[in-house]
């Protein structure tokens, strides 16, 4: 897996970016007061929404609204992806973890871009990308 960014951003190359290609589902981590929170999302609709910086993902918003809270009390943010259609270390199956930090936005370009593409979005959850680890 090969890594590059500029700062504390990270781009998604190799066989994460293979996998991010390739997941037919996302499992999207926060933390709150009352501890980890988990909500999930299609990889089609993340991959709807890519842009030219592969550094940033982008996932249409429908409720999410204790994630959102979440985020602006503690930005963190994790994601799990996985494809078997990906050769993993010993058989097919890889999976990578992403780091980063995260907000849920109902105005800008990105929520616009969501919005424009999913009627029943409100907004958008942008992640900036820090750290990405392969799984499996």
């Amino acid at each position: 897996m090969k890594l590059t960014g500029v700062g504390n951003i990270v781009q998604i190359e190799g066989t994460c970016k293979e996998v991010l290609d390739k997941t037919e589902w996302v499992a999207i981590a926060t933390c709150g007061e009352s501890g980890p929170h988990l909500v999930a999302t299609w990889g089609g609709y993340m991959r709807a929404l890519k842009t030219e910086d592969s550094g940033i993902l982008i996932i249409p918003a429908g409720y999410y609204n204790i994630t959102e809270e979440n985020l602006k009390k503690n930005p963190q943010v994790e994601l799990l992806i996985a494809s078997q259609k990906v050769q993993g270390t010993n058989t097919l199956g890889q999976g990578c973890c992403i780091s980063g930090k995260g907000e849920v936005q109902t105005s800008g370009k990105y929520a616009d871009l969501a919005k424009s593409k999913f009627s029943w979005a409100r907004g958008a959850l942008v992640i900036t990308i820090e750290k990405i680890n392969t799984q499996l």
